[in-house]
């Protein structure tokens, strides 16, 4: 597609075609052409680049560098909080896990032992815990941080579809989270363990961690599990842990207790990394 063509159609291209076509230019070195679809892609979302470290358009090499760009050193500052918000996105649930089914929207639940990729000791401990279900859009901040520090133990693949996981999906398809293909990460805290659960979405190709790297690609046919139990890898809260691609969902489990969410939370209200999300009761 020449740039010509490119400003033509960018006037009449629909959202959701405008995200195609920057997923299908996502690794194309810096360019006239890719340029033009960056530049889009701030106008059509509203992307606040004042807030990036880097706000020039023309700096990044490739629509990937440009959509999993850092912010400002202070941009996003930790509350003092248990538990902070991982990502800049929209609350989608959060609350209770009963026994073990997780609620995704009116007559949709699934279970933590589908979203963990079928290991029933590690679900089993998040059984009558938790859960919180953030969507990331377009025009969000990409990156994943940690809600509280964290020793990893495990990191698990869970092959399967890329159903878009917006709002109105959530609605309508039956277990989505449980069945898009997803990097469930596994922390050991001082309260217990928690799941951290990349999900990822339409065009979403590609998701990563600070201790693997790429994840995927490549798609796998299988679950595969990587066990970092002999390692001494330590997060800090807010600290980076991951990022993927052009909208996606994050999933976190944590364990029985009496947790208490932020009670300006609500579903669909829009989050920010590092507000507070929840609190344990003090220590007796």
């Amino acid at each position: 597609m020449s740039e010509r063509l490119f400003v033509l159609l960018q006037h009449v291209l629909p959202k959701l075609a405008l995200t195609q076509l920057a997923g299908a230019f996502a690794n194309r070195p810096q360019s006239p052409l890719v340029l033009s679809i960056i530049r889009s892609f701030i106008r059509r979302y509203n992307v606040n680049m004042a807030e990036a470290a880097n706000p020039d358009p023309a700096s990044y090499q490739s629509f990937n560098d440009f959509f999993t760009r850092a912010l400002k050193p202070g941009a996003r500052p930790l509350a003092s909080a248990d538990l902070v918000c991982p990502v800049d996105g929209a609350i989608s649930q959060f609350g209770p896990i009963a026994r073990d089914q997780i609620f995704q929207a009116k007559g949709h639940q699934y279970s933590t032992l589908a979203l963990v990729g079928g290991d029933a000791a590690l679900a089993s401990q998040f059984e009558d815990g938790h859960f919180a279900t953030i969507y990331l859009s377009p025009r969000d901040y990409h990156r994943i941080h940690m809600p509280c520090e964290g020793r990893l133990t495990q990191m698990i693949y869970v092959p399967g579809e890329l159903f878009s996981v917006n709002p109105a999906t959530a609605r309508g398809v039956p277990g989505l989270f449980a069945r898009n293909e997803r990097v469930v990460c596994v922390f050991e805290t001082a309260r217990g363990p928690f799941v951290l659960a990349l999900v990822g979405a339409t065009i979403v190709g590609s998701m990563a961690t600070v201790w693997h790297g790429v994840v995927n690609p490549p798609r796998r046919k299988t679950v595969e599990v990587w066990d970092y139990r002999d390692q001494n890898i330590v997060l800090k809260q807010g600290e980076e842990m991951g990022r993927f691609l052009l909208g996606s969902t994050v999933v976190m489990l944590f364990p029985k207790s009496q947790l208490g969410f932020n009670p300006g939370w609500v579903p669909a209200g829009a989050v920010q990394l590092g507000e507070r999300m929840a609190d344990w009761p003090a220590a007796q």
